[in-house]
């Protein structure tokens, strides 16, 4: 699979916005399947983008999981 950061670059996260990184995750595996791998409220009732976003930004533990998860899945 390929992967969308440049080359040269060893961050796999450089230039994608929490945003991107988010609708690209909920795309991949729809919202039920991202709550079963992330297991957080925002994931598993009555998810929203807004919402889910406003709580990742919030808390990074939780954004640490969605980050890796979104760089296990780009392999």
């Amino acid at each position: 699979m390929s992967s969308n950061h440049p080359p040269g670059s060893a961050d796999p996260l450089h230039g994608v916005t929490l945003k991107a990184l988010l609708e690209w995750l909920v795309e991949h595996y729809g919202w039920d399947e991202l709550g079963r791998r992330v297991p957080i409220n925002c994931f598993l009732h009555e998810p929203s983008m807004n919402s889910s976003l406003k709580f990742l930004r919030r808390t990074p533990w939780a954004r640490e999981k969605v980050e890796a998860l979104y760089i296990a899945a780009q392999r």
